[in-house]
């Protein structure tokens, strides 16, 4: 097992996940993973989020043994179906069209991965939170499609930015929604005693 004072690796390119990290006062450097993210047939939305995670988490570690290895995958699913970045606007403009009015799922899995002498070390996490679209007229759809906001966002829409006006009500993590649930993260973190920095509890919606 990495010792907890360990580098901490993000297997992410995400700038979402590397702000909310950096705002928690972690020190941790940047090497995303080139997993591919294709659902399998048949695969569950947990399960594909999950197992992609896990995945992103092996890719990076295999060059990095005596690191912590820090991966998420977050996804949108609505009727039991997937929505990942849109292919292009008329696929955010599908994606919107079905969420408008409408209560959907975000779900991240995060895995913490140490794989020290090809022994893994790994806490995995599921965290879903519930978000209600207000009802949006073909107008409002086209105007936040315009804005190139939704181009690689996870459902053509994100919390922290223009989307927000999008949404109605969030029931749990909104940091789970912005792509990784710091709280969690954090206690994980913690459980495993990488060094955290003190801090108030984030990532909660009011």
């Amino acid at each position: 097992m990495p010792t907890p004072d360990a580098p901490l690796i993000l297997a992410s390119a995400s700038p979402r996940r590397r702000e909310l990290l950096r705002n928690a006062g972690l020190r941790f450097r940047v090497i995303p993973s080139q997993t591919a993210e294709e659902v399998r047939p048949g695969e569950a939305p947990h399960d594909y989020v999950r197992r992609t995670a896990l995945d992103k988490a092996r890719a990076v570690a295999g060059d990095h043994p005596a690191a912590w290895i820090l991966a998420a995958d977050t996804i949108v699913e609505i009727d039991g179906q997937i929505l990942g970045k849109p292919r292009d606007e008329a696929d955010g403009r599908r994606m919107l069209g079905l969420l408008s009015g409408r209560q959907h799922r975000v779900m991240t899995a995060f895995v913490v991965l140490g794989a020290e002498h090809q022994v893994e070390h790994l806490v995995e996490r599921l965290v879903t939170s519930t978000v209600r679209f207000k009802p949006l007229s073909e107008v409002q759809i086209g105007a936040y499609l315009a804005s190139g906001e939704p181009a690689d966002k996870a459902g053509a829409y994100a919390i922290q930015g223009r989307g927000r006006a999008l949404v109605a009500d969030i029931q749990g993590s909104y940091t789970n929604v912005v792509g990784l649930p710091m709280d969690e993260v954090l206690a994980c973190l913690q459980a495993l005693g990488i060094q955290t920095p003190p801090a108030d509890p984030v990532g909660k919606a009011s």
